[in-house]
């Protein structure tokens, strides 16, 4: 998706004058994201670890991506993303998609304690810094949408993924423990969980030829869950899709 061309503005309003912070936007599932939401008129922040890449991907995009690097494994920089949306948005975002994350396989006593604990960083706390930074404006302005990429391992588990689904897991129960803080509020939350997704993540594991897995040319495309969640951010305002699962059909 890289190579499609820049956002044209005034090609779509549909949320024009609304604001948007994607994480992970450096490359599949994630870019493909915030070209739908820029597509469609946000003005869109554009947040993962490589800063080479995120620039990239914003210049193609257009004048709605604004590019704002930052490693959200690391709690500092978690915490400093925040204030620096604060800033560049002038308050607090319309609408925050929650997509970055490590996916790594290996069974559980082969996983290394660090590589564990990255995962629950980069997938689980600093998720949640940058949820915690936009709630109380969204909920002190009665307006606001949180959406969590999810996964079909945060319901079923699989041999290897001890890291991946113990944060998938954990942050489903964090959007629904979420959702059921925010009802009645006016900002609503939603999670998106798509089966595999073609993207490059799985380049390092179906490189091993690993048993089990499916091939690329059965998994999900990433703009198919790009789309899933424009249909979610764009619904009444008083109407909140709670969860919404994707599989290959």
């Amino acid at each position: 998706m890289s190579g499609a061309a820049p956002v044209v503005p005034g090609t779509d309003t549909t949320l024009a004058g609304r604001s948007a912070v994607v994480t992970g936007a450096s490359r599949g599932i994630g870019e493909a994201i915030a070209r739908a939401l820029a597509g469609a008129g946000a003005e869109v922040i554009l947040v993962a670890r490589g800063a080479d890449a995120l620039r990239r991907v914003a210049t193609s995009i257009g004048a709605r991506a604004h590019p704002l690097p930052c490693d959200l494994a690391d709690a500092a920089q978690a915490e400093r993303l925040v204030a620096a949306v604060h800033e560049r948005m002038a308050g607090t975002p319309d609408l925050l998609v929650s997509n970055a994350g490590i996916f790594r396989v290996a069974p559980a006593h082969e996983l290394g304690l660090r590589d564990f604990a990255e995962s629950v960083q980069a997938n689980l706390v600093g998720p949640f810094a940058l949820l915690r930074g936009v709630l109380a404006g969204m909920r002190a302005r009665g307006s606001g949408h949180v959406i969590t990429i999810g996964s079909v391992a945060d319901r079923a588990a699989f041999p290897g993924n001890a890291a991946y689904a113990a944060t998938k897991y954990a942050a489903r129960a964090l959007h629904e423990v979420v959702r059921g803080e925010l009802r009645g509020s006016g900002v609503r939350a939603s999670l998106v969980s798509p089966g595999p997704v073609d993207t490059t993540i799985w380049d390092p594991v179906l490189a091993e030829s690993r048993a089990g897995y499916p091939a690329r040319d059965a998994m999900l495309d990433a703009g198919a869950v790009a789309d899933a969640v424009l249909w979610v951010a764009t619904r009444p305002a008083t109407v909140n899709i709670d969860e919404l699962r994707l599989s290959r059909s």
